[in-house]
């Protein structure tokens, strides 16, 4: 039963970020041409939905669908690892047109071609997985 919720909520996900066209490989274009907010406001509102949210479960010790204590560690000290994996992460996203969540949702949509981004993703992982003990971490 636990699984039908988070399919619901990830239906419902798919919903909205179609509908909001944030799958929509012309809006990424757009993006990354700086030629349109639109992108560049989702992200900030959802930037915007975390931070608030994270600091609602801090302050009031919220717990997890199993009544958890939720707890959050602090990011390690370190710049050159968020550099180097932003710089990954935003050159594949500007190279497929679709960063990682969305990928589902456009197979969902019947865009079977993106089935090779997964597959890239998922070799990607696999790399990473290979490699990790040896990146800076």
């Amino acid at each position: 039963m636990k699984l039908l919720k988070y399919l619901l909520v990830g239906f419902f996900f798919g919903i909205v970020l179609t509908k909001a066209e944030a799958v929509s490989w012309y809006r990424i274009y757009e993006m990354f041409h700086f030629q349109s907010f639109h992108m560049f406001g989702i992200i900030g509102v959802a930037i915007f939905t975390g931070v608030i949210g994270i600091q609602i479960i801090k302050r009031k010790n919220l717990k997890d669908i199993d009544g958890n204590p939720i707890y959050i560690q602090d990011k390690e000290k370190g710049n050159a690892r968020y550099w180097i994996g932003g710089t990954l992460f935003g050159l594949g996203w500007a190279l497929v047109g679709a960063c990682p969540g969305p990928i589902f949702i456009l197979l969902g949509a019947g865009f079977m071609s993106v089935g090779l981004i997964l597959i890239g993703a998922i070799f990607g992982t696999f790399l990473y997985g290979v490699f990790k003990d040896k990146l800076p971490h």
